[in-house]
């Protein structure tokens, strides 16, 4: 892997912080932007990174489901503060196709299956009880038979114009790599910290 690479340094990164045992290292902050402009950002685990996008799974009518539909410019950010290591990513989310989505979704634990059908998510509930009522329903449902895909959980790429490594150094003199996709790879610029 090239220093001119930087999903290969993403994801090398990644490994070493699942090798030093961060918890949830695959953990990465989406920002996304309403209709009327409001940013909002999550938590989401990046589910796949290649040399050209990155991954993840979400319910399509969630909140930011329908941002991601409004607008699919989004913002992540992965943080691993016991490595002093954080990545930064600005691109243009779409979804997935089913097949691919139908694959992920198969993988999952029959748990987060079924909690994937009870959850509307985003959406007002009247009690918690509601939404184990739910789940104990669908378990119910579903009972000794694979659970299928919602329609609306599905997968989205990402593909990266813009990703900015950064890491730790003494006296604030952190090192920062910004990266810019061009039409023949990317273009690498050093930041003030």
């Amino acid at each position: 892997m090239s220093n001119d690479d930087p999903i290969g340094r993403l994801a090398l990164w990644l490994e070493e912080a699942r090798a030093a045992g961060v918890a949830q290292a695959d953990a990465m902050c989406l920002a996304t932007v309403s209709a009327d402009g409001t940013p909002s950002a999550r938590m989401v685990l990046v589910r796949g990174l290649e040399e050209r996008e990155l991954r993840f799974y979400t319910n399509s009518l969630s909140r930011k489901g329908r941002e991601l539909a409004a607008n699919p410019q989004v913002a992540l950010v992965f943080h691993w503060d016991p490595l002093g290591r954080q990545v930064r990513v600005e691109g243009v989310a779409s979804p997935l196709g089913d097949a691919e989505s139908d694959a992920y979704f198969a993988s999952r634990p029959r748990a987060s299956q079924l909690g994937a059908w009870a959850s509307e998510q985003s959406e007002p509930i009247p009690s918690r009880e509601y939404l184990l009522q739910r789940y104990g329903e669908l378990a119910e449902r579903y009972d000794g038979q694979q659970v299928p895909r919602p329609p609306h959980w599905i997968g989205y790429r990402v593909e990266p114009h813009v990703v900015e490594l950064w890491e730790h150094g003494a006296h604030r003199l952190h090192d920062r790599h910004r990266y810019t996709r061009t039409a023949g790879g990317w273009d690498v610029e050093r930041l003030a910290p």
